[in-house]
């Protein structure tokens, strides 16, 4: 069963969900924003090693801690290697006292219907068996509307409440993220739908789960599901806001906390000495913390 100290963490914690969960795809780009060009690395293998050490260093640093960070997403690789010689999910609850989440999706269909529906998981039970033992406490899958597409968008619903099924049958908790692409001209359109069929579903719903949202193109549209007592968290991704603009949108937004990938890691060099990196990440986490607990 989930953690009930690390549900307490999520459901009253003030702070925000950090994303260290770029895979395979995303890897080579966060590398480079980093500092790491393709040329200092060859093949899967050492690219991997590299974003380990990255994610690591983040880790480690003392900005980074329960406080102010409630819960972290790893990628697969992530859990299942070690940080200081622990299992990275147990170094982040007991050494850094965040929560560890893990990201399960594999990518996604070509578009129909205005929608990118998850690709299928293979193997997935084993997988949800391993993080459970692996102490983590939920997962993350993501699939995209790309229009306010009824169809699209109740089938993007559909298969986002039947895998969370299928996540907490394992006691894990599971984000459901159905993001909604931020330069869309029907935006607030696909917004209405997505959250009138999110709340249909969640009536059939037995338990809790979390939602992983677009920021709402009007302020505070999402407080129907913040309030409601089958959602235990809603998070907001950054969905290629830079760190600024999304901070300022989330502190419009009350009761929703931050799952930031690119806009936590934003100005981290591999460059930088111990004491530059970790007054930049401190920097970053300090603001998206701030505009997490309005």
């Amino acid at each position: 069963m989930t953690n009930a100290k690390m549900t307490e963490q999520v459901r009253n914690g003030r702070g925000f969900i950090a994303a260290l969960d770029q895979s395979g795809g995303s890897t080579p780009k966060a590398l480079k924003l980093y500092g790491v060009d393709e040329s200092e690395y060859s093949g899967e293998v050492e690219m991997f090693d590299m974003i380990h050490a990255m994610r690591a260093r983040i880790i480690k640093s003392p900005a980074f801690s329960g406080d102010k960070v409630v819960g972290a997403i790893l990628f697969e690789q992530t859990m299942d290697r070690t940080i200081d010689g622990i299992p990275t999910a147990t170094f982040l609850w007991e050494k850094r006292g965040v929560v560890p989440f893990l990201k399960i999706d594999k990518g996604l269909e070509a578009e129909a219907d205005g929608v990118q529906l998850m690709k299928p998981i293979p193997g997935l039970d084993a997988l949800l068996d391993r993080a459970a033992a692996a102490g983590i406490y939920g997962t993350k899958e993501r699939s995209v509307i790309n229009a306010a597409d009824v169809r699209g968008i109740e089938a993007i619903v559909a298969q986002q409440f039947a895998l969370g099924r299928q996540i907490a049958a394992h006691g894990l908790m599971p984000i459901l993220e159905p993001e909604v692409t931020i330069s869309i001209s029907d935006k607030a359109e696909a917004e209405a739908l997505l959250q009138a069929e999110i709340l249909k579903a969640l009536e059939r719903f037995e338990g809790q789960v979390m939602l992983k949202l677009s920021l709402p193109t009007v302020p505070d549209f999402y407080l129907p599901l913040v309030r409601h007592p089958k959602v235990l968290k809603v998070v907001a991704l950054s969905g290629g806001h830079s760190r600024d603009e999304a901070c300022k949108i989330l502190a419009q937004n009350h009761g929703i906390i931050a799952s930031f990938s690119r806009a936590l890691s934003e100005g981290l060099s591999a460059q930088q000495t111990e004491t530059e990196f970790d007054a930049v990440l401190k920097g970053a986490i300090d603001s998206i913390h701030a505009a997490s607990i309005t």
